[in-house]
């Protein structure tokens, strides 16, 4: 009869004491690395293999907005994110255990503008430069150049220690070849985040034959310049000349 009695109490996780078996249970907080917007806001999700008897706790440093519930989970929002780095923690107690998780939330602010300037072109030397205004994390950044679809420059910027929005500037040389002459030439960049990748491009710009340098500039307006003076001075002698005569006559 005891042990029939025993086989009965365990089939319902009860001990011979009469106390219901710890029951393992584990929690889970989602997603566990996220990348918002800077100043927008973030749902977490804290759920649960059981079904749950009181509310989790969640500890943040960030704003609490709405919540949402369901039988075995919670899900919390997270208002005007602005925070660089922040975390977000979630625990529940059940049967006198207690257990959480932890997830990470990520700041982000992609480029104001990018600017390509045009192709400069000195001693058969491309100077190509393109300029990302006003961009965060830039270790995160990731710039390429391409033209006619090909992509002839990359740089990562993960070794970036700066932890504010700055401004970059990336810089390469390019050799004329006849066959990248009047090919579409445009920069894109992309920030590489937790659980997303946010990307987009300048406008296009022409690898043209001619691309003249700022020194070759002056120099050219120099030519003109001086071209013209001497015009209007061959120009004053003749009138001069066709003025003279008309008086002899």
């Amino acid at each position: 009869m005891g042990s029939a009695l025993l086989l009965w109490l365990g089939a319902f996780g009860l001990g011979a004491t009469g106390t219901r078996e710890q029951v393992p249970f584990w929690v889970r907080l989602s997603p566990e690395q996220v990348a918002v917007l800077s100043g927008h806001s973030v749902w977490l999700n804290c759920s649960t293999s059981c079904p749950l008897v009181e509310m989790p706790s969640l500890q943040t440093q960030l704003q609490l907005g709405q919540t949402l519930r369901g039988p075995c989970w919670v899900s919390y929002e997270l208002l005007d994110v602005r925070a660089r780095n922040s975390t977000a923690s979630c625990s529940i107690t059940r049967a006198g255990e207690t257990r959480g998780a932890t997830a990470s939330i990520t700041t982000y602010k992609p480029p104001g503008s990018v600017i390509l300037e045009p192709p400069v072109l000195v001693g058969g030397i491309y100077t190509l430069r393109c300029h990302i205004i006003h961009v965060f994390p830039v270790n995160s950044l990731v710039v390429t150049l391409r033209l006619g679809g090909r992509v002839i420059s990359y740089d990562s910027l993960e070794c970036f220690e700066g932890r504010h929005m700055a401004n970059v500037t990336v810089t390469h040389q390019w050799p004329v070849r006849p066959r990248d002459l009047w090919q579409p030439l445009t920069c894109h960049w992309s920030l590489q985040l937790p659980g997303r990748v946010v990307l987009s491009s300048s406008a296009p710009v022409t690898l043209a034959a001619i691309a003249w340098s700022s020194q070759s500039k002056a120099l050219a307006c120099t030519s003109v310049t001086a071209l013209g003076g001497l015009l209007l001075a061959v120009g004053g002698a003749y009138l001069r000349r066709c003025l003279a005569r008309k008086s002899q006559m």
